[in-house]
């Protein structure tokens, strides 16, 4: 066991976010926690580490406990660095451990000349073996590793810190935790401002972590590929749930109707005891059995209302007219942005094709003109060549960010403005489908959170009966609970569906194909999300390697190329010749270095002062030899190039 608690409070003001929340780590889990925008989830996190403390509850006095020496690296959502480090000084520093003994190590080497007393001889041996254990002539690549995964470059390991976006910052402390190597990784949002790419990699640098991970995320798909288990928080209680989180879809459906079950049986039985009690408990003949009646509803232990699928949200998208099979003809059009001197092109002469029923998620980096051509495809902005839409078309869109929402009008009035013929209890009705209720309906929409303008927007989109969906990121903003009502909503959707979405668990669920944005190409890849990643990751690989087999090819090629007269080819003989005796002297010494260190690890050898100062001396020998012969063999590298 590496952390537990049990019975952890915390109140805010009148709301008890956290209630009795138990939770045990063990040492290899892979925990995901879930919960809706300001369930406590992040406060946990933050109560475990110590940086902020339970409240007590009645008797229920919340307990932590660690194992001893545990570390513990924590990802906060808005985690900070030294601003006026550079970037190689604020990773190096993840080795503090590991300099601090390479630097005892050279203090005492220094010292050997003159000879190390038995405690300095005995730490020597001890700082070399956490050395060598630890991989601590290794950690410039390490550094280089995490960095490029991470998506920065040789040129960013001098740049200042301080330089950096909040988004670059985040994912540099990521950097440094992963080289640290915690015993319990804590992560809050760890994908934030990561493209698809980078999270590929994170996923798959996590898959090989040796200790345990806990994260927080709202990113389904990272969840999917790493977690073990998911813990859910609702109302202040945290469930466990074994397996990833399509796993936990399942397994928390399954409880929360078994538990209603249980309930509804339960009502029903206090509902026959009470009327029995009610109607036998004045007649003479039956009062002793309805005091009995009575005794058994006073000691019944009551099962209360189940929590957790309090999804009250129904979407639900419907059309009335079936268009073409042929639905869409696109044709040499181009992708502008910006207007007069600002205007230019990200994109010309895109061609593609859409038949009815295809669900065709559209993925790019940011900027590559996604959105745009959303827009071109509804024809609001101007562009050249062909758009066609078949006839029978009806379109339906939702837009990123609720741009035609007026920000001054109510929610209610909104919804009310656009289909005026509805009833006031109607409108009602169809923005309580969407979670929309209470005070919420009569604020502004301009004041409202994104969440809930997503709500109305989808409310509207409901509403227009569209047979073709044009969803621009319609998953941002909206809590798990209303994402996967959405998701069930358009997976159930038989129409067409044109969707731009950087989650990739919608995508992998909704688009059966996609349309890539990417170095100013359209390109279309017909096979689910999961497989087009597998293909850029083969074809990375292969890329790689075959930048690798080219570099050696031009190295040969150019060693061929090169002449040499017989004098010259008998000096590179030579040199060849006196590099391969130094890499061999160098071989042999090394050879001779790791068996006197081991030796220094040997009682007997401790035990003898004199022998262990010739061990030393020895060392000492080895290493101005090693040094010799290396800048020997530059000086021969350089002379043969």
């Amino acid at each position: 066991m590496l952390l537990s608690c049990t019975g952890v409070h915390k109140f805010y003001q009148d709301s008890h976010v956290l209630n009795g929340v138990s939770l045990t780590v063990e040492n290899t889990d892979r925990i995901g926690i879930v919960g809706d925008n300001g369930c406590g989830k992040s406060t946990l996190l933050r109560i475990l580490t110590d940086r902020e403390l339970p409240d007590s509850f009645e008797h229920d006095e919340p307990q932590i406990a660690r194992a001893a020496g545990l570390r513990i690296g924590y990802l906060a959502q808005n985690a900070g660095l030294d601003g006026a480090k550079t970037v190689r000084e604020e990773m190096t520093d993840a080795f503090a451990p590991l300099l601090a003994a390479q630097e005892e190590m050279r203090r005492l080497e220094k010292k050997l000349e003159s000879g190390l007393t038995e405690a300095e001889t005995d730490e020597y041996a001890r700082l070399s073996a956490f050395f060598e254990i630890n991989d601590g002539y290794t950690t410039d690549v390490r550094i280089r590793t995490v960095l490029y995964g991470m998506g920065f470059a040789e040129l960013d390991l001098d740049r200042t810190v301080s330089g950096f976006s909040g988004g670059e910052k985040t994912r540099l402390a990521l950097c440094k935790l992963l080289l640290e190597a915690p015993d319990l990784l804590i992560l809050d949002e760890p994908t934030n401002h990561l493209d698809f790419q980078t999270i590929g990699w994170l996923e798959e640098y996590l898959k090989g972590w040796r200790g345990a991970l806990l994260i927080v995320s709202h990113d389904r798909f990272f969840l999917d590929r790493l977690c073990t288990s998911i813990c859910e928080i609702v109302r202040g209680t945290l469930t466990r749930y074994k397996g990833n989180y399509t796993a936990f879809t399942k397994l928390r459906a399954e409880s929360w109707e078994r538990q209603q079950k249980e309930f509804e049986a339960q009502q029903r039985e206090i509902a026959k005891l009470e009327d029995y009690i009610a109607r036998n408990k004045v007649r003479a003949s039956t009062a002793k059995s309805a005091k009995s009646r009575e005794k058994q509803l006073e000691k019944m232990e009551r099962i209360e209302r189940p929590v957790g699928e309090a999804k009250t949200a129904k979407l639900r998208f419907t059309y009335a007219t079936v268009p073409p099979i042929d639905l869409l003809e696109v044709k040499n059009i181009d992708l502008t942005v910006g207007t007069g001197s600002t205007r230019h092109t990200l994109m010309e002469n895109i061609s593609f094709t859409v038949r009815r029923g295809e669900k065709i998620g559209i993925i790019g980096e940011n900027g590559a003109g996604k959105s745009t051509l959303l827009k071109v495809l509804r024809n609001i902005i101007p562009h050249k060549g062909i758009v066609k839409w078949a006839a029978g078309t009806r379109l339906g869109c939702f837009e990123q960010e609720s741009e035609s929402l007026d920000p001054f009008a109510t929610v209610f009035d909104e919804l009310h403005g656009r289909y005026p013929t509805l009833s006031d209890f109607e409108v009602r009705s169809l923005l309580g489908q969407v979670r929309l209720t209470g005070e919420n309906v009569f604020k502004e929409t301009g004041v409202i959170s994104g969440g809930e303008r997503a709500k109305l927007c989808f409310a509207i989109l409901m509403m227009e009966h569209g047979n073709v969906l044009l969803l621009d990121e319609p998953t941002n903003h909206l809590d798990l609970a209303t994402k996967e009502i959405l998701e069930a909503a358009l997976a159930e959707f038989d129409g067409t569906i044109l969707f731009v979405s950087h989650d990739r668990y919608l995508l992998e669920r909704i688009a059966d194909n996609l349309l890539v944005l990417e170095d100013g190409t359209v390109t279309r890849y017909k096979d689910k999300f999961s497989a087009y990643q597998e293909m850029i990751r083969r074809k990375t690989a292969a890329e790689e390697q075959a930048a690798a087999a080219e570099k050696q090819q031009k190295a040969a090629e150019a060693q061929k190329a090169g002449y040499r007269s017989k004098e010259q080819r008998a000096q590179d003989a030579k040199r060849r010749a006196e590099q391969k005796r130094a890499e061999q002297e160098i071989e042999d010494l090394q050879a001779e270095e790791a068996t006197l260190n081991a030796s220094l690890s040997d009682e007997a050898v401790i035990a003898d002062y004199a022998k262990m100062q010739e061990i030393c001396t020895r060392l000492e020998e080895i290493r101005k030899k090693q040094d010799d012969l290396l800048e020997l063999l530059i000086e021969l590298e350089e002379s043969g190039s």
